[in-house]
């Protein structure tokens, strides 16, 4: 007599993992309130098992499989600031929670100069593309000129061009974190930063400036400091970042990896942080030993980045609806141990 199996169930899953069948549910239906790491543990384990997929879940379990192309410039990628791999490991991890594959290639300045279109796009690897950091405005030209698979910028945006971008916040959270200098007692507040080296870098600029002149504070040309070559978009690591001779009270940095490199200037002056000189960065994310003291910050939510540009692309590969054009995401301030409030 044949032996009878009985069908899986939803039920079958959550006993073995611990967890609720609304859990197994959502996770096989790709609905939200699951884990990315439980819903690839669900559905692995869905698998194993043989759970038959109804209605639905069998549309999910057979949608098509696509690849994603990640291209970075190599400028951004040096030892001592790897904010872009952190932004490039959330959309590996993202898409692989999605049973999206993610393929990396890496743009040389001399590709770029030569506009020469990433391989895994040339090659046809690809079925869209996820552009990190801003290249030169002449190669993001070619590139929207000549790709023709669905791209998204991610971290940048050129208003020249119709290609959607997902950034943060940088104008705001610029202007927080003046305005929370301000409040704190402090006037005479550097930023640091080349203008125009990159949009996130001005749009700060933008933030810092506006908070100040809401404040009644006049914006000093000294006081405006150059961290890297407007040209190449490279910092010299042979060359300190050359800091005012009077010096101000406080700085607000384009980045925590600047910050704690100012951090190094001033005490080396003979000063303290925060008690003689404070100081503010961006994006919450700081290579581990760079700096012994806290930056007060604002964080960027690359998650959310990341999962906002997944979504757009995936949309736009599938032919279906969504929201053109520049994307912001928020982040919020987080006080740490660099500012002293001196009123």
């Amino acid at each position: 007599m044949a032996k009878i199996v009985k069908p899986v169930k939803m039920a079958d899953i959550a006993e073995k993992l611990n967890v609720s069948t609304v859990t197994v549910s959502k996770a096989l239906t790709g609905q939200k309130g699951v884990s990315d790491e439980m819903r690839m543990r669900i559905k692995e384990l869905a698998r194993e098992m043989g759970y038959k997929y109804t209605g639905q879940m069998r549309d999910k379990q057979e949608e098509k499989s696509y690849n994603i192309g990640v291209v970075i410039s190599n400028r951004y990628l040096d030892n001592s600031d790897s904010f872009y791999w952190k932004m490039y490991q959330e959309v590996a991890s993202l898409a692989m929670a999605r049973g999206v594959f993610t393929l990396l290639e890496l743009l040389n300045e001399e590709d770029e100069l030569e506009g020469k279109i990433p391989k895994l796009i040339e090659e046809d690897k690809v079925d869209g593309v996820i552009v990190i950091g801003k290249p030169g405005h002449d190669y993001v030209k070619t590139l929207e000129k000549k790709v023709k698979i669905p791209m998204v910028f991610l971290d940048f945006y050129d208003t020249e061009l119709k290609t959607d971008s997902v950034i943060s916040n940088s104008y705001i959270g610029a202007y927080m974190l003046t305005d929370y200098l301000i409040r704190g007692g402090h006037r005479r507040i550097a930023y640091v930063g080349t203008l125009m080296v990159t949009d996130s870098v001005t749009d700060r600029y933008m933030g810092y400036a506006k908070a100040l002149m809401e404040h009644g504070i006049p914006l000093e040309q000294d006081l405006l400091i150059k961290d890297r070559d407007l040209e190449s978009g490279l910092r010299d690591t042979e060359q300190p970042i050359i800091l005012p001779d009077e010096m101000p009270s406080a700085f607000v940095c384009n980045c925590d990896f600047i910050a704690s490199l100012v951090i190094k200037q001033i005490r080396q002056r003979g000063l303290r942080v925060p008690e003689d000189v404070s100081v503010v960065g961006f994006d919450n994310y700081l290579y581990p030993g760079l700096c012994d003291i806290g930056i007060t910050t604002y964080e960027v939510d690359i998650r959310e980045m990341a999962r906002k540009s997944l979504s757009i692309l995936t949309k736009i590969i599938k032919g279906e609806p969504h929201g053109t054009g520049l994307n912001i995401v928020e982040g919020r301030l987080i006080e740490k141990d660099s500012v002293a409030i001196i009123s």
